[in-house]
């Protein structure tokens, strides 16, 4: 990875495509400009309709400032929305390697948070050598933001993913959560009781918990969960 690791290094991972990482992300970015941090967001790759307009790279590249290129390079997006290294075959574009990819992140000196969005969920091919938690682990970020649904499903999904990752630090965060929802509250409570995963549910927390070091905060899987 370039030399210039950020201070602090943030993965982004969804239990399953969908999820609204890339809205969870965003907002989270935005707010951090707004405090006056210094970060930079990179989507090493990205597949996606062709007709569609607003792309996660876009999305990020609006939160922080930067230029679409530096979020994802031109040579990494694929007007195809199948997992990047099928959209790549069909296309016709090179074979996609996962070290390529680690070469390829570049971050502006000076920045106090960097984050890498993978695609898809934690087993989902970015590679056509490796998937998002495979790259994950070469990146050894600081802590790994994930971001589930809050309805049924959640607590599978949550629990599988944090042991995908083991044994880096997981930060659970709750999209689409609604206090007035049975069932999110019951998710959320068994999630803290019975697993001792606290999954966190509005922006302000988010913040505060990822902007702190992180030996502070998180949910680090024992090694026999894996």
């Amino acid at each position: 990875m370039h030399p210039n690791r950020p201070r602090q290094l943030i993965g982004v991972l969804g239990t399953h495509t969908e999820v609204g990482k890339t809205y969870v992300t965003s907002r989270w970015l935005a707010a951090l400009r707004q405090q006056g941090f210094k970060a930079n967001v990179r989507k090493p790759v990205q597949s996606f309709n062709a007709a569609d307009l607003t792309t996660d790279a876009k999305q990020l590249a609006a939160a922080t400032g930067e230029a679409l290129t530096a979020v994802c390079p031109p040579h990494r997006c694929y007007p195809l929305a199948y997992a990047p290294p099928m959209a790549a075959e069909i296309l016709g574009y090179p074979r996609i390697q996962l070290d390529d990819l680690v070469k390829e992140l570049n971050w502006q000196e000076h920045c106090e948070i960097g984050v890498v969005e993978t695609v898809g969920g934690p087993r989902s091919p970015i590679a056509h050598d490796g998937d998002s938690v495979e790259l994950l682990l070469r990146l050894q970020p600081d802590r790994v933001l994930l971001v589930a649904d809050a309805g049924l499903g959640t607590l599978n999904a949550v629990r599988m993913s944090l042991a995908a990752i083991a044994p880096l630090n997981g930060v659970v965060f709750l999209n689409r959560y609604r206090e007035s929802d049975e069932l999110h509250r019951l998710n959320r409570a068994w999630l803290a009781d019975a697993y001792g995963i606290e999954a966190l549910i509005d922006l302000p927390a988010l913040t505060a918990c990822l902007t702190k070091t992180h030996e502070a905060t998180g949910y680090r899987p024992q090694a026999s969960a894996r």
